[in-house]
């Protein structure tokens, strides 16, 4: 009776292992999906950006990485610097932003080096009246980073924590999303935009052979159970 439990229990493990492993090449198609739905938004040409009509419909799998444009006057007084790693190394992402007549948004401007911390050294980077700037939309990142949160207090940031930054900085009427600037030229140099990374984690393929592979394990222990009680079964005919 015991190894007959035994032989159920592997059953219904392998039978749960290979539903796990099914849900994840479901996730893997999925996931295949929207890296294809984000290329072609960044191949598309640029629309405004979302005004507050449309902010309540805004959602990351429909709209990350749209291009879009937009006008307006930069606040360089009110900007923000978040600690980043970029292939240019180790240094600040400079948000700043833009009023537009009908809200304000940040705008990610691009990569500045930790030795172009303090605005006077970048001031030649910083363009008066109005502007046009074209980008990427992308969804805030309430918080900070991993084991580390924004402490807006002490100036420290480690994400773009778009509500916490427009709080922190006394803006309003804020998009819930920023810009993230592309690579046009910078005549004063920094910051340097079009650093944007766009990169999908897709283990699913590993995680759905690790949950079949399990199953399969399942499935060799219950055959060694019933193996057993099939040759006593044998022996009593």
């Amino acid at each position: 009776m015991k190894r007959r439990l035994l032989m159920a229990l592997t059953l219904l493990l392998a039978a749960g292992f290979i539903a796990l492993g099914i849900w994840q090449v479901e996730r893997r198609a999925w996931k295949h999906e929207l890296i294809a739905a984000v290329d072609a938004r960044i191949q598309r040409a640029p629309v405004a950006a979302p005004g507050p009509a449309e902010w309540p419909r805004l959602s990351a799998d429909r709209d990350a990485y749209r291009r879009i444009v937009a006008t307006g006057r930069f606040r360089h007084d009110r900007e923000t610097l978040v600690q980043a790693v970029t292939e240019r190394g180790a240094g600040y992402w400079l948000l700043t932003p833009l009023e537009t007549p009908d809200f304000t948004l940040i705008v990610n401007r691009g990569f500045v080096p930790r030795g172009r911390r303090d605005a006077s050294a970048r001031a030649a980077g910083n363009p008066a009246g109005s502007v046009t700037v074209t980008g990427l939309l992308r969804m805030s990142e309430p918080g900070g980073a991993f084991l580390r949160a924004n402490d807006a207090a002490a100036d420290r940031w480690y994400s773009r924590d778009v509500a916490g930054i427009a709080k922190a900085r006394g803006l309003g009427r804020v998009a819930p999303y920023f810009l993230d600037a592309d690579a046009a030229p910078n005549a004063g140099g920094y910051p340097v935009g079009g650093l944007t990374v766009v990169r999908f984690r897709d283990p699913h393929l590993v995680y759905a052979l690790t949950w079949f592979a399990l199953a399969g394990i399942s499935l060799f222990f219950s055959w060694l159970l019933w193996r057993p009680v099939r040759l006593r079964s044998n022996r009593d005919l």
